[in-house]
């Protein structure tokens, strides 16, 4: 059984390696060095210097890089300070538009022989989400795909959240469409907000996501508690996997609910969700 994707991605910003190394350490399953919109323009150099010392060996969990736009000067740089190292576990592309730039990332980043960071590509205007399911599947070494929803609402004009649905799930199709995992969903700006945090995760898991990306550690409880399967959907999980051991085919449960592959390949990612840790 394949195991799930992390579902808490906290970020912390390059420039400020304590901050970092407290994120590494708050209860994430991963975490995500931004050297883009958390850092000023005249701490580019210095961030993409501590994130490399600070990374130059491996780490006790999965850390992404977020590196500067691909359109910009910077971007080339950060590649080339951060993806050899061994403590960087995935690089994510901001504002990504079409698959050519995730092909050129790819063809710089990704040595032949593989070993290289996961690419994640960051889908955050209209033009990258009219090209989603391109870039989901624009090279093998993307492994993600996501929105960027501050500057997406910017783009669209958009003024209530549920302006957003139609764009989340054109990302969830795109990710299945292309065999990746389920999008993480973006950010929740207001750290004190828990309750909203709470409802918005909640929405999230309806719309296809699974997990988050978090900007501050109290967030995390909360999303994790929002994206792990509850006591009844694991229990539901368990009937349809134990019925489907004696059957290989289509079959009803004795409670009368019918349930066919689709459906079973569905209770044993619930239980793999369950039982991640």
């Amino acid at each position: 059984m394949t195991a799930p994707p992390p579902l808490t991605w906290l970020y912390a910003p390059g420039d400020r390696p304590d901050v970092v190394a407290k994120a590494l350490r708050a209860g994430a399953d991963a975490v995500i060095v931004d050297l883009e919109d958390a850092v000023a323009p005249d701490r580019k150099a210095y961030a993409r210097a501590a994130t490399a010392e600070l990374l130059s060996s491996s780490q006790p969990l999965p850390v992404h890089v977020r590196v500067n736009a691909l359109d910009g000067p910077l971007a080339e740089d950060d590649l080339r300070a951060v993806a050899p190292l061994p403590g960087v576990a995935g690089l994510r592309l901001p504002k990504v538009t079409t698959r050519a730039e995730v092909i050129r990332v790819a063809e710089r980043a990704v040595p032949a022989d593989g070993g290289a960071p996961a690419l994640h590509a960051l889908v955050e205007s209209a033009l990258g989400l009219e090209h989603a399911f391109a870039i989901a599947t624009a090279h093998p070494a993307l492994r993600g795909i996501s929105l960027g929803e501050a500057d997406l609402r910017a783009d669209l004009g958009v003024r209530d959240d549920s302006g957003l649905d139609w764009a989340r799930s054109r990302v969830v199709v795109a990710a299945r469409a292309a065999g990746l995992a389920p999008p993480a969903q973006s950010v929740h700006p207001d750290i004190r907000d828990l309750a909203g945090l709470a409802a918005s995760c909640a929405r999230g898991r309806t719309l296809g996501f699974l997990g988050r990306a978090a900007i501050h550690p109290r967030q995390l409880p909360v999303i994790e508690r929002a994206y792990l399967p509850t006591p009844a959907e694991i229990e539901r999980a368990e009937a349809i996997t134990e019925a489907a051991a004696t059957d290989g085919g289509a079959l009803a449960l004795p409670d009368g609910r019918f349930v066919d592959k689709a459906v079973v390949e569905g209770a044993r990612r619930v239980l793999a969700l369950a039982h991640r840790k």
